[in-house]
């Protein structure tokens, strides 16, 4: 778990480079946020050393004259979107995202719905945001976006947006995540700001695609892997190849987006001042890489990574073939397999052998511990009990819980919950191993190994219940399973 990137240096010269552009408007410049404000555990995961909450860090340096617009699209509140990282609906993030940044002493402003179309469920969702005092406002789909520009900048088209009332020169524009509709908004505001005679600008964070690495270097590709679902593409990109004769990288929305965005800057300023999709952006991320290999073997386990959750999601009727398909066309341009993810080939060695669901871990230095199903566990709980027992120096062979504990859970859960499946999950396993760590000093060693777990990788023969992935997702462990439902069990 070595470092291939330098925090500190990209909080300095990222925080230095949006001091700038700032300084290039007079009265009001849109800071499109992409990808995550804070919990960006994706480029945590990619560029080893990058810290979940740095751009909130830097944000916060610019506290006093910035305001925050939260984004989400209505389409994604009709289908319930799950953020996969957190496991919670994208509306119920952007009343978590309000309430993080308010208590960080950020001022959030107001939330836009975009893609509206009158959808019940979305009304209700304004009726709940007017409950707890937060403004929101509706953007409207426009027919022929983002390529039929005369209608997109006229009265019809963002005209007949809400106009978001904002009060600071810095307007932070943020989303749960990506296709939320964030540059349209933006793009919305310049051009009402403009009929109102202010004069405003624009400018984007984006952290991914990194503009300055080759368009198939395997941090870019984990990207197209992450937003397969999205159907974006990195592509290289043809007005800034056009205006500089350099190669560099964007994605194919920025790319469709980019002539709307000039007619606009055009119908404002006379001239847009930017020549390209990259021009608009901000971002240092690839000047911070000090260890190229390892952000390169950390992408490619992330597109692995990827790759299962989107077999698993399938599996559950939540997902698309096309996903699949995607990521497994980069995974074949990022020349890896499945069996590249160190935990998967040892947890399917195991299963193979014994018949049974199975489960591996590797842990900070590389060691890699397995499980098995048996009477009294379930296979993550005798994973987590054998690698705290292993981090702990205790003999493998000691029973950290002996069954004349485990048998009475297994009867309560049988026979007055009416479950089906005896065996102890992780949650309880973790009860049961707090309790006797009152006065069992090896239970309480291997209790306080559990910190240790966080970054680890872990893969499962099995699809898990709920209460597994949430005790995996809670200790920080990076988990896939085979696409492989379990015989129907009760928790």
């Amino acid at each position: 778990m070595r470092n291939g990137f330098d925090n500190e240096k990209y909080l300095r010269i990222q925080s230095e480079h949006i001091k700038e552009r700032i300084a290039q408007f007079d009265d009001k410049l849109y800071l499109e946020f992409g990808g995550k404000l804070f919990d960006d555990f994706h480029a945590s995961r990619v560029l080893p050393g990058f810290e979940p909450d740095s751009k909130l860090k830097m944000l916060m340096q610019l506290a006093d004259y910035a305001e925050i617009v939260i984004v989400i699209s209505a389409l994604d509140i009709e289908k319930n979107k799950v953020r996969g990282d957190l496991g919670i609906t994208y509306d119920k993030d952007v009343i978590r995202l309000r309430d993080e940044f308010q208590n960080r002493g950020l001022m959030v402003g107001s939330v836009v719905i975009t893609h509206y179309k009158g959808q019940e469920v979305v009304k209700a969702f304004s009726r709940r945001l007017k409950k707890l005092n937060i403004k929101s406002y509706f953007h409207y789909t426009i027919e022929g976006y983002p390529s039929n520009v005369a209608l997109i900048d006229s009265d019809e088209g963002f005209g007949k947006n809400d106009y978001v009332e904002t009060t600071r020169p810095l307007v932070v524009v943020t989303a749960p995540g990506p296709g939320s509709g964030k540059m349209a908004v933006c793009l919305s505001q310049l051009y009402q700001d403009n009929k109102k005679g202010i004069k405003a600008g624009y400018a984007k964070f984006e952290t991914f695609p990194i503009w300055n690495l080759p368009l198939k270097h395997p941090v870019n590709l984990a990207y197209e892997a992450a937003t397969a679902d999205l159907n974006d593409v990195n592509m290289i990109d043809p007005f800034h190849l056009e205006a500089y004769g350099k190669t560099t990288v964007n994605y194919n929305r920025d790319i469709e987006i980019f002539p709307v965005l000039n007619a606009i800057f055009e119908g404002i300023y006379g001239e847009n001042p930017y020549k390209s999709p990259t021009d608009m952006g901000v971002n240092m991320v690839g000047y911070c890489i000090i260890d190229d290999e390892i952000c390169c073997n950390a992408s490619k386990q992330e597109i692995i990574r990827r790759y299962y959750s989107a077999l698993n999601n399938l599996a559950e009727g939540k997902g698309e073939e096309s996903e699949v398909n995607k990521i497994s066309l980069i995974m074949q341009q990022s020349k890896i397999t499945s069996n590249d993810r160190r935990v998967t080939l040892a947890a399917n060695e195991r299963g193979s052998k014994s018949g049974v669901p199975t489960a591996a871990i590797e842990l900070a230095d590389g060691t890699i511990i397995t499980s098995e199903t048996s009477s009294l566990l379930g296979t993550c709980a005798a994973l987590i009990l054998n690698a705290t027992k292993h981090l702990a120096g205790i003999d493998h062979k000691v029973k950290l819980i002996p069954s004349n504990m485990i048998e009475p859970i297994q009867n309560m859960k049988v026979t007055y919950l009416s479950g089906n499946n005896p065996r102890l999950h992780t949650d309880e396993v973790l009860v049961a191993l707090a309790m006797l760590s009152l006065n069992d000093e090896n239970c309480k060693k291997a209790l306080d190994q559990l910190p240790k777990l966080k970054g680890c990788q872990v893969h499962t023969t099995v699809m898990l219940s709920e209460v597994d992935r949430k005790i995996f997702k809670k200790l920080g462990v990076d988990l896939t399973c085979e696409p492989i439902k379990k015989k129907r069990q009760s928790n």
